[in-house]
């Protein structure tokens, strides 16, 4: 046998695995099962799949067994048979489609398997082999006790299971391992684990109400646990899919070429991040799902069904660890945690005193965060920005306007903000790099709603978190909810700045919109002010948070949510909404959120730090869990901004265009989504310009904004995103950029746009 590629880490495992007293009995029925659809001593298509020894080895019926140790024995039955199915298409995917590099034929099967999970209704296709027929043997078995609710999202999970496998197959196939963010955020869909959390609501009988069901905490609840399920198959499975099979989509292998480290030092990675999902897991559930209950007013047995449904996502993670010590599938001989040494369920519950000890170091302090370090100046990096920025002629006249604007609307009455704040934030110049082709109309509403953004992102920390105030900052939140009505006028007043100017914008944006296109410009509007209160939640508990989590909230902190939703609404209804929710478009979206979001973070480091006390950033992040020092952290920020704007520039250049022939589209819609990766680049060097030519993040202003009364403030957002696109639906689009002169009062003139990294040294790079 060959050697271990590293010692198993030890794993954070805090809650005793138990296992089911009907073991033998789904044993017995899973067999029998498998053979009965052919999934065993079967060949398909000349290639054998799975003998009778594969299938006793594998053990899926212990899987089981430890991972549901409460279900009834039908129960254990049925949720057995599925996992026999979802591991033998795994199998069965690789065998016919992976090895042979058939993406057509992949493709083909792929699209079937959804016409055998419908909503409502009998299944219609005629099954062709054993994947098929099993799972319309498994379909037929489940969803006569499941809600409407439950089958949709079960249909989602299991769709995304299945087609996301594609894109192992385009990584495989281009020898391509993915960066860090990007391996996590598909790992997630093509793994598993949520179509698992799904079963574990019919495997527990406690199907989670609807009234919580799309929340964030709940949505967090299966996130974090099918992060951790996904993470540790790929501590385990390492030596067999990169040593024998030759995957490259495998978390350890994707943090070993990233860091540029051995194997053993990526799996010690890998097991932190798992880590801290669980950490998360444990505090959502603890903090953030007690008062959701009460706040929706779910009753006594829905709350008894989430929090059995969050003791059977529990009983998962023991169980599952249980059986990948055990099961032949995995790296288990030798290491700290393997068989190698004691096993059992009395064992497993020692483990978690020795858990918990090995852990705390990270957990404690991710709850010591000293506010007000001195930190100094931040060296900046040298930015990979592949795209030259450009600017709208109409910018000066943007920036007399917002001055008006902004007094008019009360934003400068020194609780939050002052006209020299306003000066110094330099809004328009965000808008101008934005969007360099629209109207001044257009230009003058894009600045308009970055003022609101930033303000906003000022003012929550400011008023609510001061006083330690949620209940304010959620009333607020709510009432801010209520001045964007889809249909007809607002039914409450606004009163303070904040709100009025919300009100103005909404009229000015939301009015020429059809009511659906409203209705999703309002629910991205709710998303960014939701985060907030999610940040409020952090700095009450001093919680710094985990690294997965930051990094996919701070996409809705940043507005990121609402560019894309004004984008889509801008490119009217050309596009279908399908060719929106595919996995190349959401990719090339989240890249560039991704990419915006570190670069802000970067530049405010010392402002949030040193001047505000806040721990909402990327670098503070990075730094808290590796326990490293800033500039090495720095480092890792800049490295993952570089991956992901490489992953942009890819999807760009290979993946749209393979998006394009995929669904026959035609020629106005392949020219609108070209636009759209434009403007996503113009978004992103526009950014930067802005970072690079305001004054927001420069010592003297930070010095001065501190010395005032109001106290020193805090904007995580920058140009948050907001509004960056708002003025869409508005542009003019002329063939070429007639880029402005790029002058202010007592500012020299900038002739080329381009960020300064590109063409001489940056203002602070002497400076710190």
């Amino acid at each position: 046998m060959a050697p271990q590629p590293y010692e198993l880490p030890d794993f954070y495992v805090p809650h005793p695995a138990r296992i089911s007293p009907f073991l033998e009995g789904a044993r017995a029925h899973s067999k029998a099962w498998a053979y009965e659809f052919d999934m065993i001593d079967v060949p398909q298509q000349g290639r054998a799949i799975w003998d009778e020894h594969d299938f006793d080895s594998h053990d899926y019926a212990l899987l089981c067994a430890y991972t549901h140790p409460d279900a009834t024995g039908p129960a254990l039955d049925l949720v057995t048979d599925w996992y026999v199915w979802v591991f033998y298409f795994d199998d069965h995917f690789l065998e016919l489609y992976k090895k042979t590099r058939d993406m057509a034929g992949a493709k083909a099967y792929l699209d079937r398997l959804p016409l055998f999970m419908p909503v409502e209704g009998p299944i219609t296709e005629i099954p062709q082999n054993p994947v098929e027929r099993g799972l319309v043997d498994l379909w037929n078995r489940t969803v006569p006790s499941m809600s409407a609710g439950w089958r949709q999202r079960f249909i989602g999970t299991t769709e995304a299971l299945l087609a996301e496998s594609l894109w192992e197959l385009t990584n495989i196939s281009a020898g391509r391992v993915a960066n860090p963010i990007e391996y996590v955020e598909m790992r997630r869909k093509v793994g598993g684990a949520p179509w698992s959390a799904n079963l574990v609501e019919y495997a527990s009988n406690a199907e989670v109400p609807a009234e919580v069901a799309g929340t964030r905490a709940m949505q967090v609840l299966s996130d974090t646990f099918s992060d951790a399920v996904h993470l540790r198959n790929d501590l385990f499975s390492y030596q067999r899919e990169v040593e024998t099979e030759g995957e490259v989509n495998n978390g350890v292998l994707v943090v070993e070429r990233f860091l540029g480290c051995t194997p053993q030092r990526a799996a010690d990675t890998v097991n932190d991040i798992l880590t801290s999902r669980l950490h998360q897991f444990e505090n959502t559930a603890v903090a953030e799902i007690p008062p959701l209950l009460a706040e929706n007013l779910v009753g006594p047995q829905g709350q008894l069904d989430v929090l059995n449904y969050v003791k059977g996502l529990q009983d998962w993670q023991s169980g599952g660890h249980e059986w990948h010590l055990r099961s032949s599938r995995y790296m288990n001989n030798g290491g700290k945690a393997a068989l190698g040494g004691p096993t059992g369920l009395g064992t497993s519950a020692a483990r978690l005193l020795s858990s918990l000890v090995a852990t705390a170091p990270y957990r404690l302090r991710s709850h010591s965060f000293q506010p007000f370090q001195p930190v100094g100046e931040t060296p900046l990096p040298r930015f990979h920005m592949p795209y030259a920025a450009k600017r709208s002629p109409h910018l000066e006249q943007s920036r007399a306007h917002i001055r008006e604007w902004a007094l008019e609307m009360g934003l400068l009455d020194g609780t939050v903000w002052d006209a020299q704040a306003l000066e110094d934030n330099d809004l328009p110049l965000c808008a101008a790099g934005i969007h360099p082709d629209a109207t001044l109309e257009a230009l003058n509403l894009s600045s308009d709603w970055l003022a609101w953004g930033t303000y906003a992102d000022d003012y929550y920390p400011v008023v609510f978190g001061r006083t330690r105030d949620m209940a304010g900052a959620k009333a607020t939140t709510r009432r801010l909810s209520e001045l964007m009505p889809i249909e007809g006028a607002a039914t409450v007043v606004p009163v303070t700045p904040l709100e009025r100017s919300l009100a103005d914008l909404w009229v000015r944006t939301a009015g020429p919109m059809p009511v659906d296109n409203r209705r999703d410009f309002k629910a991205a509007v709710d998303i960014m002010t939701d985060s907030w209160l999610w940040e409020l939640a952090n700095m009450f508990q001093n919680r710094i948070p985990d690294p997965v989590d930051y990094i996919e909230m701070r996409r809705r902190t940043f507005g990121s949510d609402l560019t894309m939703s004004l984008c889509r609404i801008g490119h009217g209804r050309t596009v279908p909404p399908e060719i929106y929710r595919s996995r190349p478009i959401r990719a090339m979206e989240n890249a560039a959120a991704d990419y915006a979001c570190m670069l802000n973070d970067v530049f405010s480091y010392r402002k949030e730090i040193e001047f505000e006390g806040e721990f909402h950033n990327v670098v503070l992040v990075v730094q808290n869990f590796f326990g490293c020092d800033r500039d090495t952290a720095l480092g890792l920020v800049d490295a993952l901004m570089t991956a992901r704007m490489q992953e942009f520039e890819r999807l760009v250049a290979v993946d749209l265009p393979i998006l394009f022939t995929d669904f026959g589209l035609d020629d106005e819609v392949r020219r609108i989504l070209t636009g759209y990766a434009e403007e996503l680049q113009n978004w992103m060097s526009g950014i930067l310009v802005w970072h690079d030519g305001c004054h927001r993040y420069e010592e003297a202003t930070l010095h001065a904004r501190a010395a005032q009364p109001v106290g020193p403030l805090r904007s995580l957002g920058g140009a948050n995103g907001l509004g960056t696109s708002a003025a869409r639906l508005h542009l003019s689009r002329p063939a070429v950029a007639a880029p402005g002169p790029g002058t202010r009062p007592g500012r020299p003139t900038t002739p080329d746009l381009r960020p300064r990294h590109l063409v001489g040294a940056r203002r602070s790079e002497g400076a710190s």
